[in-house]
């Protein structure tokens, strides 16, 4: 029989610290951790456990005899109860602060590296509404509110389109307003909902596998095009017709507007047929004169912006003068590689995804770039000796892993390759931090530079300059 874990209480607990994941850090009477999810550095707070484990607890704050100068009235009312911005009750300055600490902390910890001065990071200018792409599910099984819950009755409309409740997958927040992106993504998503219910379109019954709608996708780019992408689990031709022409009468606006009918258990697209409905089946995102054509299945920088401020840091760290072989490993859709021709002889990028390759060459015809070369594979067996020999000993690597960082044969690829400069981009500095540790007897770290991404969460970017030792 499974032991149930028993809850304590501590009172007065001073939190002392940002921890992981966007929780923050209390110590217990005996001195063991306490991760909390509802408190910020500097409050006193009486502490439940929600988990106990021998070095540590997890819990909540459920009083509060001091509130944190670090505090700031969250903007959005779903607040706490949505997993997506764990941040918002911190002042955006104090969000910078434990980002580009945790950055220096984990570059030095656990990669024992020796760093030069890490530069200030680089907040974003849009504290709300930055990101240009938001999905969003359908459940018949909404979730219910602990005001709700006290009322202790039923309620008739259960139907919600909103996000996941953090670690239970068929529970979904029905979100009234998302403070993430802009207009007209919020009216779009209220406008699908509203429409859905009053013509009795059944929302996605997630424990008994049925029902119509099941995900929607909104992209919005900097050139004004819009995309939606209605995910439906059955293939209802007359219910999505209706729901797909109301959307076209009322958004005008909508330049892209397709769907997926995806009967399997999981609500990934990526092997599924994307049909176009009205308009093309791309938009197209803009930075510094170049064009991007983004498709449905497409990964883009979800915060455009930061992005251009991303990639200007990596081309300036490469130091390219336009003599330079530059290799763009995990390349996505080639926009850095795309981003760095220009002052480079020749760029060649490196990526698993097909997909990604070909609207990477396809992006590069549009804007007329004829010095990169793509090539699709998994990155370990890619980039080997023979592609050396092939494409030539790169005088600069631009590598831009997943959020896993790269494979150990990677990294010994890299060693044995030895340009004399690396640029590595991480969205995960503990990661890049144990990559970097393998390369510190070939490499020295030169530069280092946190860039914000994604405010109001704990997320961080950081781009590293490696040069050869002598």
């Amino acid at each position: 029989m499974r032991r149930k874990n028993k809850r304590q209480t501590f009172e007065h607990v001073e939190v002392i610290d940002a921890g992981a994941k966007g929780k923050s850090v209390g110590k217990a009477p005996d001195g063991r951790v306490i991760f909390l999810s509802n408190a910020v550095p500097g409050d006193v707070v009486d502490v439940m456990t929600t988990k106990k484990k021998s070095a540590y607890f997890e819990g909540v704050a459920t009083y509060f005899h001091t509130l944190s100068d670090k505090r700031t009235t969250p903007e959005c009312q779903h607040f706490g109860t949505c997993g997506g911005c764990k941040w918002q009750h911190m002042g955006y300055g104090h969000q910078l602060y434990f980002k580009q600490r945790e950055v220096e902390n984990n570059l030095k910890r656990i990669g024992n590296l020796e760093l030069p001065e890490v530069s200030a990071i680089l907040g974003s200018k849009k504290e709300y509404f930055y990101r240009n792409k938001m999905e969003f599910s359908f459940s018949n099984s909404r979730w219910l509110t602990q005001k709700e819950i006290a009322l202790d009755r039923d309620f008739e409309d259960r139907n919600a389109l909103g996000f996941h409740i953090p670690g239970m997958w068929d529970k979904i927040l029905d979100i009234k307003k998302c403070h993430l992106q802009e207009d007209p993504s919020n009216a779009i998503r209220l406008e699908v909902k509203n429409f859905a219910n009053a013509n009795n379109l059944a929302f996605f019954d997630p424990r008994n596998q049925k029902g119509l709608l099941r995900t929607l996708m909104i992209r919005t780019a900097s050139t004004g095009e819009i995309m939606v992408l209605i995910q439906f689990f059955e293939d209802q031709k007359e219910e999505r017709e209706q729901l797909l022409n109301h959307l076209m009468e009322k958004f005008p606006e909508i330049t892209s507007l397709q769907y997926v009918i995806n009967p399997k258990q999981n609500d990934t697209i990526y092997d599924q047929e994307v049909v176009c409905f009205s308009g093309r089946d791309h938009i197209f995102e803009e930075m510094e004169g170049l064009r991007f054509k983004i498709n449905a299945k497409s990964f883009y920088q979800t915060n455009s912006e930061q992005a251009h401020v991303l990639y200007n840091v990596a081309r300036d760290f490469a130091g390219l003068t336009g003599n330079e072989l530059v290799y763009d490993l995990y390349t996505g859709t080639g926009t850095i590689a795309q981003f760095v021709s220009k002052k480079a002889k020749k760029v060649v990028g490196v990526e698993s995804v097909p997909e990604a390759i070909e609207d990477a060459r396809a992006n590069a015809v549009l804007n007329g770039i004829s010095n990169v070369e793509f090539f699709v594979g998994d990155m370990k067996n890619v980039f080997n000796d023979a592609f050396i020999t092939q494409h030539g000993s790169p005088d600069v690597i631009i590598t831009d892993p997943p959020r896993d960082g790269m494979h150990k044969q990677v990294v010994e690829q890299l060693l044995q390759v030895a340009p004399p400069k690396i640029v590595y981009v991480s969205c995960n500095s503990a990661t890049q931090a144990r990559d970097l540790a393998l390369m510190k007897d070939t490499y020295k770290v030169t530069k280092v530079q946190p860039v914000d991404m994604f405010p109001q969460t704990h997320h961080v970017e950081n781009v590293v300059l490696l040069e050869k030792r002598v």
